[in-house]
């Protein structure tokens, strides 16, 4: 089975999927096959082929090698929501075997697969499981977004020890900025490069909305990401 990462966060919209596109890429720079995928989505579009999530649409078309949507996105809500509770509305629980076997078919046709969590590390998929139970399953490298933001420190410090306590492999950190009138920025992320005990990878600047799309999109400037620091 291919080697990969999963890619979990701080918060909901802290930037994973920008990580991810130019995580893909750089492994792709290196000479690697390499596949994205986006297990859980809510906040999916209907199309004449199905309900279909932006953000999964991105890491398709970023992907090495043609993977049917429905391997990416195996489970795809249309209310953009919490997932456990489009879940439920919808009737079609969120299965982690299912999630696990369709990373296996991703896998066996690529060096990498690079998967993006939902939310934050510990947002609920039904009532008793969570992302990180995903991650878990998964038993993939954990690549861990943080939005540099106020409460930065606090949220990327929790999540840290969460994904310490859940017994998954952390393979290191990015910090994402989120705003570009961060006066204290770069002292929140020397901090943390100090207080992780873990591989720093690279500070993303602010990007605009859309700066950073991936596939056949438009990318402004070079994402800088130190992927030499990942065992790969």
């Amino acid at each position: 089975m291919a080697k990969g990462y999963f890619i979990t966060g701080t918060d909901t919209e802290i930037g994973k999927t920008t990580i991810t596109l130019a995580l893909m890429r750089a492994l792709k720079e290196q000479g690697y096959s390499v596949a994205g995928m986006k297990p859980v989505a809510a906040g999916c579009l209907a199309s004449p082929q199905g309900l279909r999530n932006d953000d999964g649409e991105k890491l398709r078309r970023e992907s090495s090698i043609a993977i049917p949507y429905e391997l990416i996105n195996p489970f795809a809500y249309e209310a953009p929501i919490a997932p456990h509770i489009a879940a439920a509305q919808t009737r079609r629980p969120i299965d982690i075997e299912a999630i696990v076997r369709a990373y296996g078919e991703i896998a066996a046709l690529t060096d990498i697969v690079v998967v993006e969590g939902v939310g934050g590390w510990a947002v609920p998929i039904n009532e008793s499981q969570t992302m990180a139970d995903v991650a878990q399953a998964l038993n993939l490298p954990i690549i861990l977004v943080a939005g540099i933001r106020l409460g930065c420190l606090n949220h990327t410090l929790l999540t840290y020890a969460a994904i310490e306590a859940k017994g998954c492999q952390s393979a290191g950190w990015i910090a994402n900025s989120l705003s570009e009138k961060n006066p204290v920025a770069e002292q929140n992320i020397q901090y943390l490069k100090h207080a992780l005990p873990i591989p720093y990878l690279g500070a993303i600047p602010y990007l605009e909305a859309g700066a950073y799309s991936g596939g056949d999109h438009t990318i402004h400037g070079k994402v800088p990401l130190n992927i030499s620091l990942l065992d790969l």
